[in-house]
């Protein structure tokens, strides 16, 4: 079961979940790292070369001291000042080589991580039973796939890439440093201890706020998501001001939390440039005493300096590397808990399996059930049989438990209690992707994708022609609508099929099931929008081209069109009446008032 943490006990071993895609792409690490040593190691070779050609021109100037002769500036310096710029020159593009070579290697690896993590968050997603869905909200399970994976990424390539280099840089310079003096060293790196200790402080207060941030995405992600989902309804009670200043107040709350985030990363960079500006000062101050006593030349506190300076970005970075790291341990920690939710119902891939070929007889056996999450009860001790090809026609007043049957039989849920048999066998035995397959499903609340009437209507048989399409639309009822659109069957009919009536979505919704040839049928109250014309014809075919054919008709109201083998009547999850029409309607008074109507 999906649950949340505390934000305080959100901490960087969620991003041990990342050690497998890292793994994964182990050779392009390795080349990145060693790039990265690379590209340092030839900038780090620049300053000893100017250190080199600053002492050398001290030491020629002194030569000249007194002369005013061109010709003798340019003899002695000449040359040598080209050559050292061409070393400098040199190290420069080396190390811009590399440097590039690096991001091609570890920016694109971050590339290919969030490419296989959104895939692997979306295969997940497909698993998860429809009560993961009841329990969260739309909006949020799109930031993790889009808003959290991209800040796990920033980890996976900037954050990794720019720590190596700051490992690398630290190593070189300090190392280089302590080989021309020791003293200076200590002095120029005296900051950065307390650089260590406010990088400490100020990152658990960086994460706490990434962690509330992302928390404040996803609520905006399905607030917005609910509006554009519900527009009519908005548009219809005209509440656009009401939803708007609700919006705003969740954007204005993003807004400050994002703003206390910002103002703590701010404290980083002041702090930074303050601490480096210590260092340059403390390496030239020392460093002229050094030199007048002899132990360092000039040339050694200009080399300190680039070092200095050359620390600065790493020093700086270490604030922004650490912003990134917490942000990204928030974020993975919000995608683990996704990742780590088992599904109640394993969904196994139906690939290569052989097709499942259903007689068609149900059996429920003292079935209850009530529902996980709310804890409504739905059914209650339910038991009738089915025999292959049977009619049932299943009545009930609202709540009653018609459509927990129905969800039942594609296994959206398990019972509670009891058995339910499907050609003599416990439904759970069978392979649930099979199984759905083989049923043909008319839901109550009809989904239809922003895609062309054709495509929605192949859902049910991608295989099917264009020829076999225009039958269904045709048993369906729809076909002449279809007719009319401006493209034919290739109309798209936008988001939930927003240009459509709700009647021509429940005929669509009707095609989809029937060309799949199931061998049982399920339909959930999906002639509610439509005429008798349109369901006499919709159950015509259902009496004759599907008489082999199990089929439960859930529905508010009673059709004379179809001959019905048997009457279930529900009544707050119970059975209260069960036989056939002559003997339910003798004995039954709300059966009675349906085929009154």
């Amino acid at each position: 079961m999906l649950y949340f943490r505390s934000l305080d006990s959100i901490d960087l071993e969620s991003l041990r979940y990342l050690n497998k895609y890292l793994l994964r792409y182990k050779v392009r690490i390795l080349l990145g790292t060693a790039f990265v040593g690379l590209s340092v190691y030839f900038s780090i070779l620049i300053p000893p070369a100017i250190r080199d050609a600053l002492d050398f021109i001290i030491a020629g100037t002194e030569k000249l001291e007194g002369q005013q002769n061109l010709a003798s500036f340019k003899e002695l310096f000449g040359n040598e000042i080209l050559k050292f710029s061409g070393i400098v020159i040199g190290f420069s593009l080396l190390s811009g080589l590399f440097m590039y070579l690096m991001r091609k290697t570890l920016i694109v690896m971050s590339r290919l991580v969030e490419y296989d993590m959104r895939k692997d968050i979306y295969e997940h997603y497909q698993k998860l039973d429809l009560g993961f869905y009841k329990r969260n909200k739309t909006g949020d399970l799109m930031a993790r796939v889009s808003s959290d994976v991209s800040k796990v990424r920033m980890y996976l390539g900037p954050a990794i890439m720019y720590g190596i280099r700051v490992s690398f840089l630290f190593t070189f310079i300090i190392y280089s440093m302590f080989q021309v003096n020791t003293t200076l060293s200590f002095y120029a790196l005296l900051p950065l201890p307390f650089l260590s200790i406010s990088i400490y402080y100020i990152s658990s207060l960086i994460n706490k706020k990434s962690a509330e941030i992302q928390k404040q995405i996803a609520q905006l992600n399905t607030t917005a998501q609910e509006v554009y989902s519900g527009i009519r309804i908005v548009k219809s009670y005209a509440k656009e001001d009401a939803f708007r200043s609700h919006f705003e107040s969740e954007s204005a709350d993003y807004k400050n939390k994002a703003l206390k985030l910002a103002r703590v990363q701010a404290l980083f960079f002041p702090m930074m440039i303050l601490l480096v500006s210590i260092s340059t000062l403390l390496t030239i101050y020392v460093g002229g005493k050094l030199v007048v006593a002899g132990e360092i030349t000039t040339g050694n506190i200009a080399e300190f300096v680039i070092y200095i300076n050359m620390l600065t970005w790493p020093i700086t970075s270490i604030g922004w590397i650490a912003s990134l790291v917490q942000t990204a341990a928030a974020s993975q920690d919000r995608i683990n808990q996704i990742m780590r939710t088992e599904p109640n119902i394993a969904v196994s891939a139906a690939q290569d399996k052989p097709i499942l070929k259903l007689k068609g007889s149900i059996e429920f056996r003292d079935v209850s059930f009530t529902y996980p999450d709310t804890g409504i009860i739905a059914l209650k001790n339910v038991s009738f049989a089915v025999n292959p090809g049977d009619k049932v026609l299943i009545v009930g007043k609202t709540a009653s438990g018609k459509s927990t049957i129905a969800e039942l039989l594609l296994r959206f849920y398990d019972v509670t209690a009891g058995q339910i048999l499907l050609d003599g066998k416990d439904i759970k035995t069978y392979d649930v992707q099979q199984l759905r397959l083989s049923i043909g499903y008319v839901p109550q609340n009809v989904f239809l994708f922003s895609e062309t009437v054709e495509s929605n209507i192949k859902l049910g048989e991608p295989a099917a022609t264009r020829s076999r399409v225009v039958e269904y639309a045709d048993i369906a009822a729809v076909d002449k609508d279809i007719r009319d659109f401006p493209d034919d069957y290739d109309t798209k009919i936008g988001e939930r099929g927003v240009t459509l009536s709700g009647g021509q979505k429940q005929r669509l919704s009707i095609a989809r099931a029937l060309i799949k040839s199931p061998d049982l049928v399920l339909m959930d109250d999906c002639l509610s929008a439509v005429d008798a014309n349109t369901e006499h014809q919709i159950l015509s075919h259902i009496d004759k081209d599907l008489r082999d054919k199990t089929a439960l008709i859930i529905t508010h109201r009673v059709s004379n069109v179809l001959e019905f083998d048997k009457v279930v009547v529900l009544e707050k999850g119970e059975i209260q009446d069960v036989g056939s029409h002559s003997e339910v309607i003798k004995s039954n008074s709300y059966y009675q008032l349906l085929n009154n109507q």
